[in-house]
């Protein structure tokens, strides 16, 4: 216990398992006794306090509960990687009784808060901190108490203050990955609090039972709380005999006061006895109706990761938990009844998986958008059980080996290919496959040869393989035949609408923003959305309303000023390239947090554009609305993109509207052929450019 508590928390938990397995071994080997199954819950978990931990909202997985145990078992100040802000509400729900102090480390009264609170034993919370912790924080992690005239007492700063012993501090951090320096990993309690599997799924059946259930869930609430308060009772009066046993002076049957404590608490317990008997029945009841939503909970928890995964593609792709949830409760409410619960399951998953796929591809950039539509079939069919983990790595890497183990028997074959092949018989599926290759070279050697090689895989293998094994055996003759194929494998598993990414509406994302939504247009080269904006503005009454500034070196303090502004009047306000002002970001980023219904106009909106930084601030990404502006990749999507720019009352102004329809549309054409050519590189253009929307606009 005291090894995991010192070195396992900042570890995920199969990390954890693993090293404790190590442990358990090893301890056996030198013959010293321990434990076969250890888990740290049994070993130094409180049921009772456990239990008030989950109705304060920590997760209720072992991971989780796991980290709550070493946050209070451990002698220093606990400082939690908490990217989806759970780690954040828990503390914020269980201190809130205990008047919680809320600062970062870039408020004003950061350091005035924490030295009233230390007088005062208030616990802090200092939220999203960076990768460096403020030097003046030092004392107070060491906990370089000195007793003075019999008065505990810590130096901040310049000033020594008295220290009370009710004090506690909680740290947190919204980075996915911090490097924190091994000087201050020793002087704090490191937790990582990112969200689990079965943590994430508790969550998502307590909403979707919620919704579709209601009474339901608020009876199990109910139990959970009553189940705390009488398992705590019981303790007390466990507390209370122990106590007067210990003290009792004499024959404790001569002990009135024992005897009559023993009397009642046997009363109590009786009674508390009978409560859980019928409590156990209701939770039955309630956990069989449960059961009957877990396959949704199961994917929707799934595919939080297929989003949260995305981060590692592009630093902009950051979403939080809140955004996910609220997405998910649309879905819900969306979804098409049925009086069959399974038609129900189908129509809600199937309506998540739209309504997130569709979200999340309007703030992707286009060569991201199949990486998506695939990372969610293949998460869906992982969670479904239809796909083989081991397949799924071999079509993403390949083979490892760099040795050939057999010659390659073709000269029409590269050596690579032949590896691929060699790689992909050894697994169990694809059994004995090399010598059918062998046997039937022709016919592979068409397959290399062909335009349309997927199609003649399909008449060589026939039925024996499923659309994604004879994606495995593409990618290893044809590597650059396999994006068309894995379109087709999309279709075929989710549906054509998912390999058709909406267009582009900003006034969708406007309706889906608040006053407290930050509205983000990622950009690419080429990208202008100011006349979109202001075209948008316009037909919602803000043309005369929107102030654009364009950030730069002494921007920082106009913008900040315009924000305040805008958000007493009701007014917008565009921050343009985000991306040319870091050093004003983490402003941006306070600015943001403040952000409060009670005090922003409701008609307020903060735009922002920027070029995908590393640097923009990660809780701006999270509970922003994101937007991708870049050029339209194809024909058809340029074209549909030309014309939706086109106001219909502009083109009634035309007095003969059939020659205008006509150029019209072969200026458009001729614009999304120029663009078209960039990706034939030199022999496209020698020379390359743009082609932005403005230019359309001026032919």
């Amino acid at each position: 216990s005291a090894g995991v508590i010192a070195y396992m928390g900042a570890f995920i938990t199969a990390y954890r398992d693993d090293a404790i397995k190590q442990w358990s071994a090893l301890l056996l080997s030198k013959g010293i006794t321990c434990s076969e199954g250890f888990t740290l819950r049994e070993t130094l978990g409180s049921p009772v306090q456990i239990r008030s931990w989950i109705i304060d909202k920590l997760p209720n997985d072992a991971f989780s509960i796991e980290n709550g145990i070493m946050l209070f078992r451990s002698n220093r100040w606990p400082l939690m990687i908490d990217p989806q802000g759970q780690a954040n509400k828990w503390v914020k729900k269980m201190e809130e009784a205990n008047s919680l102090k809320v600062v970062k480390q870039n408020q004003g009264n950061f350091v005035r808060t924490i030295e009233n609170a230390i007088q005062f034993g208030n616990p802090v919370l200092l939220e999203n901190v960076p990768e460096s912790l403020d030097p003046i924080l030092e004392p107070i992690l060491l906990k370089q108490i000195v007793m003075a005239g019999g008065v505990a007492t810590i130096r901040l700063g310049d000033a020594t203050i008295e220290y009370d012993k009710n004090f506690r501090l909680y740290i947190t951090t919204k980075l996915r990955n911090p490097h924190y320096p091994p000087e201050l990993c020793v002087k704090v309690n490191l937790l990582n609090f990112m969200a689990t599997a079965d943590g994430l799924q508790d969550q998502m059946l307590g909403r979707v039972v919620a919704m579709e259930q209601r009474e339901l869930e608020l009876q199990r609430q109910q139990l959970i709380v009553e189940d705390a308060e009488n398992q705590r009772q019981l303790k007390e009066i466990e507390d209370k005999i122990l106590y007067l046993l210990k003290n009792a002076k004499g024959n404790i049957l001569d002990d009135e006061v024992l005897i009559d404590t023993l009397a009642d608490s046997k009363k109590t317990s009786n009674i508390i006895q009978e409560k859980v008997k019928v409590a156990e029945q209701t939770q039955a009841r309630i956990a069989k109706v449960r059961m009957g939503y877990v396959p949704v909970a199961f994917q929707a928890s799934q595919l939080f990761f297929c989003i949260a995964d995305l981060a590692s593609v592009d630093p902009m792709y950051q979403y939080s938990l809140d955004w996910y949830i609220s997405l998910y409760e649309t879905a819900i409410e969306q979804a098409d009844k049925a009086k069959i619960l399974d038609d129900r399951l189908r129509n809600l998953n199937a309506c998540f998986s739209y309504i997130l796929y569709r979200n999340v591809c309007r703030s992707l950039f286009e060569k991201d958008k199949l990486l998506f539509s695939f990372l969610l079939t293949t998460k869906i069919m992982l969670g479904q059980k239809t796909l083989d983990a081991i397949e799924l790595r071999f079509f993403l890497q390949g083979s490892t080996s760099m040795d050939l183990a057999e010659p390659n028997p073709f000269t029409w074959l590269s050596d690579r290919a032949w590896n691929d092949l060699l790689a992909l018989s050894d697994m169990a599926a694809f059994q004995g496959f090399k010598d059918e290759v062998k046997h039937s070279g022709k016919k592979w050697e068409e397959v290399l040869e062909s335009n349309a090689p997927f199609p003649l895989i399909n008449d060589i293998v026939g039925e024996r393989f499923d659309t994604f094994k004879k994606l495995c055996i593409l990618r290893c003759v044809r590597p650059d035949a396999v994006v068309p194929a894995v379109q087709l494998f999309i279709t075929e598993i989710m549906g054509q609408k998912f390999i058709e990414p909406p267009q582009f509406d900003m006034k969708e994302c406007f309706a889906d923003s608040k006053c407290t939504t930050p509205l983000i247009f990622v950009l690419t080269p080429g990208a202008a959305p100011m006349n979109e904006l202001t075209k948008v503005a316009e037909e919602m009454g803000f043309g005369s309303r929107l102030l654009a500034i364009s950030l730069g070196q002494g921007q920082g303090p106009i913008a900040e000023a315009a924000i305040q502004d805008a958000a007493d009047k009701g007014s917008w306000v565009c921050l343009q390239n985000c991306h040319l002002s870091i050093s004003w970001m983490p402003y941006l980023e306070k600015i943001c947090e403040e952000f409060s219904e009670d005090t922003l106009h409701p008609n307020f909106r903060l735009w922002l554009t920027s070029e995908p930084s590393p640097s923009f601030p990660a809780f701006v990404l999270q509970n922003g609305v994101k937007m991708t502006m870049e050029p339209a990749k194809g024909m058809r999507a340029n074209l549909l993109g030309s014309m939706q720019q086109v106001d219909d009352s502009w083109f009634d102004t035309c007095a003969r509207r059939n020659e205008f329809k006509k150029m019209l549309f072969g200026l458009c054409f001729f614009h999304a052929s120029v663009r078209e050519r960039r990706k034939f590189g030199p022999l496209g253009w020698n020379i390359q450019y743009v082609f932005s929307p403005p230019d359309l606009r001026i032919s």
